[in-house]
């Protein structure tokens, strides 16, 4: 999914939103369509109602046939034979299953017409998630496989317990511990749902009003556009699932104002890309990746969007704080107040678009309505406001963006999840689950905690590394949660860790497809806006580690510990957003004296773990870290060597006052 602008107005445009391709294109829309249909009737418990008999492993088997069959049909390229061959056997093996599993349920018998089926669609699963999703899961999951086919000759402690080969393609197609189990729930319930959410709010124009409103009270202020990216972006990250979606809708707009500002391209893009990916990381809504959490770790929702808080807090301050330092150091001024729309003019226009997104957050924390019944309803309301607001709403387009688009939106959500479960069903059938426990188990009494998290994050950025952060986290947590929380780590930690690593993978060189995107917005260099990206990112890097050793940060524990945590990370945090500017304030931070300020900004964030039982003595040296950061630093004048390159609209500000 993408957007463009298109008379200063978000479109909603995706791969699939382009004139389908002939039969293939028109047969993949179809699919999409009737998965979206499928997923919408069963959260709406309309087979309950009808009283059709439909069982929920019917219903996941069915949305896997669609997804797979789906999955070969696009892409850049026209499908060709093979592609089209491998849809057919993927509708038809999966939709077989769905239909025979009621029979099934009693037959405990191993015969041919349920293990040849299920190799076919677990094959067919595996080459629609290495085409959509790269290589990588796919290798995952097929090596678990292999190692529940082949692991019990295995020596010592890898052994693995024996499986019977069609017992364990049986239960891997079938079971609900499998490839039907909880992710796929997730994923085929709420995240459809939010996902439909996202469509119809971008297509009804709502993504306007959160430009109007960031541009209103950020453009003005001096290096206003890079601001402004940062708060359109976190608003509309905060619905859209993709962090590349969300370069694209806003990048199109901020990236050039930004440039125009006088920011470095490379600079610009990626203030860009850490923006898009931090709205997923923001409450209440984080990319539908909220929900997952709350799922997995059995939890209240509003336990999982309280946790979420503190971090995306300090990332947001931080963010501005070393922004507003390169505006001053480099001399970037705000953009006229003429240009830039009055804050009670862009409420007074777009106050309508509050009523849904309140509406889902009071139905979800207030009411106790089910997550995805008040995702659909609230989306429904938002077709309603649309309405209301555009009068000649374009209906059409409506109808595609949420069959179609929020259909390919799922695509790589669904088929992960389903992979998901092929890891799950193996690590419950093999006893590979405890092997891992005892390889990371190893690692952390070798290493400690810390070598084990550095592991652990590892992992996390080179699964991650392309995929939507819903389908990156559903693979981690399957991964790699459980065994982090039964060697000691605090259950909402571990799988904030893991989601904040799979979030970072989308900045991490050599993928870092989120600072791809903006590169190719800004025609800057892929690498050098990947090093600004991580640059501006460096904080949030450590943010994991420290929640993890001091879970404070997440709010866990007293309010004294609480506000330690927040005082420490956030001053550790400035001082490492202002080395990677070179600035604190209009100072510079030049060679060795920005490599000083990173080492006292770490050991300032990592101080609440030893200090949160002296609240005023943490405080102390929070402010003490950052009094010797701009003690530390020298007067722009001695400066000469961070120069605004030449062209750039400060550069010829300066140059027009020089006499």
């Amino acid at each position: 999914m993408s957007h463009h602008a298109k008379d200063g107005h978000r479109v909603a445009t995706s791969q699939s939103d382009r004139p389908a391709a002939g039969l293939a294109g028109f047969i993949r829309a179809g699919l999409l369509t009737a998965m979206i249909a499928l997923s919408i009737t069963w959260v709406l418990d309309i087979p309950i109602m009808f009283n059709l008999g439909l069982l929920q492993e019917q219903f996941l088997l069915m949305i896997v046939a669609l997804s797979a069959g789906a999955a070969f049909l696009g892409g850049r390229a026209a499908p060709g034979p093979l592609d089209k061959l491998l849809a057919v056997a993927a509708v038809a093996s999966w939709s077989y299953g769905a239909w025979q599993f009621p029979h099934w349920i009693v037959d405990a018998s191993r015969a041919p017409d349920k293990w040849i089926p299920a190799v076919i669609a677990l094959l067919t699963l595996l080459l629609a998630v290495r085409r959509l999703c790269g290589t990588a899961i796919a290798i995952v999951a097929l090596a678990c496989i292999a190692y529940g086919l082949f692991g019990h000759f295995a020596p010592g402690l890898l052994q693995a317990n024996y499986t019977e080969p069609r017992r364990l393609m049986i239960y891997l197609y079938t079971d609900a511990n499998a490839v039907a189990g909880v992710a796929l729930q997730v994923a085929a319930s709420v995240v459809v749902a939010f996902l439909v959410f996202s469509r119809v709010l971008q297509t009804s124009g709502a993504g306007n009003f959160f430009d109007d409103v960031a541009m209103s009270l950020l453009g003005h202020y001096r290096g206003g556009p890079a601001k402004v990216a940062v708060a359109s972006s976190a608003m509309f990250g905060i619905i859209n699932g993709s962090t590349v979606a969300n370069v694209v809708s806003s990048g199109v707009v901020t990236i050039p104002l930004m440039i125009r500002n006088g920011m470095r391209p490379a600079f610009a893009a990626a203030v860009e890309a850490v923006s898009s990916n931090a709205g997923q990381m923001t409450p209440p809504v984080m990319g539908a990746t909220a929900f997952l959490i709350a799922d997995f770790l059995q939890v209240p929702y509003s336990d999982v969007v309280m946790a979420a808080a503190i971090p995306a807090f300090i990332f947001y301050v931080v963010m501005y704080v070393q922004l507003d330092a390169y505006a001053a150091r480099n001399k970037l001024v705000g953009l006229p107040r003429s240009m830039l729309p009055r804050f009670g003019a862009a409420i007074a226009a777009g106050w309508i678009f509050i009523i849904p997104i309140a509406l889902l957050t009071g139905l979800m924390f207030f009411f106790a309505v089910a997550i995805e019944k008040a995702a659909l309803l609230s989306a429904v309301v938002m077709v309603l406001v649309g309405a209301i607001k555009q009068r000649r709403l374009d209906w059409r387009g409506l109808l595609k963006g949420v069959t179609v688009g929020a259909g390919d939106d799922a695509l790589a959500v669904l088929l992960v999840s389903a992979a998901a479960g092929i890891v799950v069903g193996t690590l419950n059938i093999s006893g590979l689950g405890f092997l891992i426990t005892l390889v990371l188990a190893a690692v952390g009494k070798a290493g400690g905690l810390v070598l084990l998290l550095l592991v652990t994050a590892f992992v996390a950025l080179v699964l991650g590394m392309g995929m939507p952060t819903a389908a990156v986290y559903v693979l981690l947590a399957v991964l790699l949660g459980p065994t982090m929380v039964q060697l000691g780590v605090e259950p909402m930690a571990a799988h904030f860790f893991i989601f904040y690593f799979g979030l970072l993978s989308m900045l991490t060189p050599p993928v870092a497809i989120a600072s791809f995107a903006a590169a190719s917005l800004a025609r800057a260099g892929l690498g050098e806006t990947s090093i600004e990206g991580l640059k501006l990112s460096a904080s949030t890097y450590l943010l994991p580690f420290i929640f993890v050793m001091n879970p404070a940060l997440l709010g866990i524990g007293s309010w004294s510990e609480v506000l330690v945590a927040i005082a420490t990370t956030l001053a550790g945090g400035a001082l490492i957003g202002w080395s990677a500017v070179g600035a604190v304030g209009s100072r510079a931070l030049p060679g060795w004296r920005a490599a000083v300020v990173v080492l006292v900004g770490a050991v300032t964030s990592f101080s609440s773990i030893w200090a949160h039982d002296t609240p005023v003595g943490a405080w102390i040296a929070a402010l003490g870290a950052l009094g010797f950061a701009y003690a530390i630093s020298v007067p722009s004048r001695q400066a000469e060597s961070a120069r605004v390159p030449r062209g750039t609209a400060s550069a010829r500000m300066r140059s027009e006052r020089a006499p």
